[in-house]
């Protein structure tokens, strides 16, 4: 124990510690300044600065024996507080920098403490500050904290006052498509956002912390489990194995009819056996959680350890077991049948192209760790607050497997620092619960970043054939495709992303013979779950390199080729609908001269550089809006003395749910002149707001929000009197009218056939094209992205600033996913480094967003989704534009440099 005497944030502390605690704990857990978030925990984000005697540190890898005596420390609560903002927290908000807000606290400190030093910095000198200082963002793709700080430092010189930065609603206006700052902006910025492990500080004193217990092999029989050694350290409540889970111990996978498995297939605990490296065995219950961490390390395991099937192609194999007895590794197939025969189309074509793909298993990488806590409530409901982004999908899903009727499990979304899909599946949900009910004590789990990276799911690989044939005008005549989804061990929704290989693959371009075939096969790695994009990088990224290819064989500029096969009327989608607007013309008008300019300047530099050359690349992104079908939500909205209560359950992981639900009620109750401030928002708790849906497939912007339309416009319809003027509070109660009224609304969609792949499955799509303009190291094979320039169309934007940063963010990933990340190696890929995560200086700062709103009949406003479209192609175009550069093609993701320098090899041994 040692005894320190620090200045924290202008005020005098004692503090009482160890030699060896941490800043960042000790600032947390005894001073209760919980604004700085731990993320990675070795120092690799950024989200634990502080500013430590005028330096910026890092303090979840900052010992206190470090930290000198009368040290002058200012945490994010130190920078500003609601009542006196500082300038970088305004123009954070202003320019909707803190999205889901976890990296924000420690962007803004780091951002203080580069204005103290230069109040004037170049955007090339913020960059390189965020670099060295290792802030690191997953969500805004960079540039909109560049744009604060760069703002903020105006504010502080005095050449621009705050309202001149503020967005302020005019009286009457429309709030779709403005600037009008998110609601949970304020405390985003100034650190008072709690998410998950804030709140697990201020659970009560018979809480139990629960560790799990870890599989160290990727597939194996279980002979034994010994908890007896674990169970004997002082402080140790209970150490969980299957045989304590009340239910069915299995995840409801809600597999499709035509699926071979049950789905039924991923337990909570490992029972008979271990299907893939990190799955939970067992669960340590103790009074601290460094207590339940000594205790991990005392659980024996034995195991029988088999055959590890690591990829699709390997357990595909003849000879390979297994993995779940009984049912085919195969376990799922489907098929895409549009117009004629492809065969005999083929074979006629003027040209032919076919080439194979890889798309890799990339890592999620949200900066907060998977985190949750659970309890019975007073009535014996089992209550679960968690990252989840599909609360009543999730409670089905776990509900029998813990031992609980469906109708007995709530879950609560915390404050969420992100998930980019990952929480479409649950993770720890079934653990909670397990735990919780075995117990009849709260129960709080929190993962490190390892355990995050190993334990839960990651993007499915897949592997893909394409074929496509034009005739002599450059008309695509035909596609054949041929597709395999590495899902892992874990069959939940891979039926459903397998099916977007049918639905995604040649989407944009009006192909009238299609035939294709695709699979989902169980492997032992990282089971797979929702991520950005949903299929749409797996199978545009083999489409729209293939369209590269098919140009170059047919002789025409890529971009020419593009727009001569877009859709235009009369066009039908890859599953035979017509697509819901035509708009790709224009959008492929608008890029044309900034495309004609950017193939210009690549010419100019490649003539003047040597080791470097320089090139620019197209690819077409489409995604749509919903589950497939006839997906709907719900809302309701309450008219109350102060003004409206509107209630859904529209997740949020950092994509905007609350400025959504704000700006679709107050564009809905405008009538009755509701002011932005009177319209109160109740979200994301199963014990009061109703079903909405996930928030996966861009759905939310479209499905709730016109939920929550048709909810206020059912409230206004009962306000409303005989003269067409409306009833008052008052007014209603007086009359004995309802004061609550529920909305829903359903996609009017058909869902795509299995066999075929053919009907109507969203009610609107999102439509981007992206231009891409690389540098090429010819001596170490390194690639940099120089520029991204964006078309895009996502119907009525409903807010600029939200919009702008799914753009930022998705495009970001998509580098990521071009050039870096990966989740492969179970020894090298387990941190944010490890797994490739893009830093400041991997993003360019000169990303060009241009809009074209085209309204979507299907949304009330006419809105579609945003968040996946971004992410739906970006890598193509940049391995497009690699080959324009250098003409090494990459069809194997990710492009590292070891793949461009073997291209280059090949090419000069030619």
């Amino acid at each position: 124990m040692i005894r320190k005497e620090l200045i924290i944030n202008g005020e005098r502390k004692v503090i009482f510690t160890e030699d060896e605690a941490l800043l960042s704990d000790v600032l947390r857990k005894q001073m209760f300044l919980t604004g700085t978030k731990v993320g990675c925990g070795k120092g690799e984000c950024g989200a634990c600065s502080i500013i430590l005697n005028g330096r910026v540190v890092r303090s979840c890898i900052t010992r206190m024996k470090r930290v000198p005596d009368e040290a002058k420390i200012i945490t994010i609560e130190g920078v500003g507080d609601k009542d006196n903002l500082h300038p970088v927290q305004i123009a954070w908000m202003v320019h909707g920098a803190a999205q889901c807000g976890f990296c924000s606290p420690g962007f803004i400190v780091s951002a203080k403490a580069l204005l103290d030093e230069n109040i004037d910095p170049t955007r090339e000198e913020v960059r390189d500050w965020f670099q060295k200082h290792r802030n690191v963002c997953r969500c805004t793709g960079y540039k909109p904290l560049v744009d604060a700080v760069m703002d903020a430092a105006k504010l502080m010189r005095g050449e621009i006052r705050k309202e001149e930065l503020w967005y302020k609603l005019p009286e009457g206006a429309k709030m779709i498509g403005s600037d009008y700052i998110r609601p949970s902006a304020l405390a985003k910025v100034t650190g008072t956002w709690d998410f998950g492990a804030d709140l697990g500080l201020k659970l009560p004193e018979n809480t139990l912390h629960a560790k799990i217990v870890q599989a160290k092999v990727s597939h194996g029989n279980i002979l034994s489990i010994d908890i007896s050694e674990a169970e004997k350290v002082k402080g140790v409540y209970r150490v969980l194995t299957y045989k304590d889970v009340k239910g069915s111990n299995r995840i409801n996978g809600l597999a499709f009819p035509t699926n071979k498995g049950d789905g039924f297939d991923r337990p909570i605990l490992c029972d008979k056996k271990v299907f893939q490296y990190g799955d939970a065995i067992a669960i340590v219950l103790a009074e601290t959680p460094r207590i339940a961490e000594e205790a991990v390390e005392k659980v024996k395991v034995e195991i029988e350890e088999l055959p590890a099937y690591m990829s699709a192609p390997e357990a595909m194999a003849e000879d390979a077991l297994e993995i779940h007895p009984g049912t085919p590794n195969i376990y799922f197939e489907n098929g895409a049948a549009k117009g004629k025969e492809t065969g005999p189309i083929m074979e006629q074509a003027s040209y032919v192209v076919e080439d194979d793909f890889y798309t890799q298993r990339q890592p999620h990488l949200p900066l907060e760790p998977d985190v949750g806590f659970a309890y019975v409530n007073d009535d014996g409901k089992l209550i679960i607050h968690s990252k989840s982004i599909a609360l009543h999908f999730h409670a089905l899903m776990v509900a029998d497997g813990v031992g609980m009727k469906p109708e007995d499990v709530f879950i609560v979304q915390n404050n969420v620092g992100g998930t980019f899909g990952y929480k479409f599946s649950p993770t720890m949900e079934g653990l909670l619960g397990v735990a919780t009910l075995a117990t009849e004590r709260p129960v709080y789990l929190e993962f490190d970043m390892h355990q995050q990276i190993t334990y839960t799911g990651k993007r499915a690989p897949f592997w893909t054939t394409l074929k496509m044939g034009a005739d002599k005008e450059g008309n695509i005549i035909a596609m054949e495709s041929d597709w395999t989804c590495d899902h892992g061990p874990y069959s939940e929704f891979g039926d459903l992303l397998t099916m977007r290989g049918a639905q995604f693959a040649g989407a944009g371009y009006d192909i009238p013979n299609i035939r294709g075939k695709g699979r989902t096969v169980c492997t032992n790695h990282a089971w797979g779950s929702a991520f950005r994009g949903y299929g749409a990088p797996q199978i545009e990224f083999p489409s729209e390199v293939l369209i590269d290819e098919l140009a170059e064989k047919v002789g025409m500029d890529p971009f020419d080729f593009r727009y001569k096969n877009i859709y235009r009327e009369g066009s039908t989608t890859p599953t035979g609908c017509k697509p819901d607007v035509i708009c790709l013309p224009e959008m492929f008008n608008k890029l044309r001269p900034k495309y004609e300019e950017a193939k210009k300047l690549v010419k100019e530099k490649n003539e003047k550089s040597n080791d470097k050359k320089y090139g620019v690349g197209i690819a077409v992104m489409i995604y749509g809006s919903g589950l497939d079908g006839a997906d709907s939500s719900e809302a309701w909205a309450e008219l109350t003395p102060e003004g409206v209560t509107v209630g859904n359950s529209w997740e949020d992981h950092g994509q905007g749910a609350d400025i959504g639900t704000l700006t679709f009620a107050y564009e809905a109750l405008r009538p009755i002149n509701m002011k932005p401030e009177q319209i109160k928002l109740v979200m994301n708790d199963m014990t009061k707001t109703p079903n909405s849906g996930p928030a996966g497939g861009s759905r939310s912007n479209v499905l709730t929000g016109n939920a929550t339309v048709v909810a206020c416009r059912n409230l206004l319809d009962a306000m409303r009197k005989e003269d067409g003027t409306y009833r008052s509070y008052d007014e209603m109660v007086a009359e004995g009218l309802d004061l609550k009224y529920e909305g829903k609304w359903t996609a009017p969609c058909t869902d795509s056939s299995v066999e075929t792949g053919q009907g109507n499955p969203f009610p609107c799509y999102m439509y981007g094209v992206l231009m891409s303009e690389v540098e090429v190291d010819l001596n170490t094979g390194k690639t940099k992205v120089e520029k991204l320039t964006l078309v895009a169309d996502v119907g009525t934007i409903i807010n600029k600033l939200v919009v702008d940063g799914q753009m930022y963010g998705g495009l970001a990933q998509g580098i990521g996913m071009a050039l870096s990340e990966d989740f492969e190696d179970l020894k090298r890929h387990t941190t944010l480094t490890g797994c490739g995560i893009p830093q400041i200086k991997d993003i360019p700062d000169n990303i060009e967003l241009i809009y074209t709103e085209t309204p979507r009949p299907n949304g009330l406003y006419g809105s579609a989704g945003a968040g996946e479209m971004p992410l739906a192609a970006p890598h193509a175009s940049i391995i497009n534009a690699i080959y324009n550069a250098c003409n090494v093609r990459i069809t194997h993701l990710p492009a590292r440099p070891e793949k461009i320098l073997a291209g280059l090899q090949q090419l000069n041994n030619k």
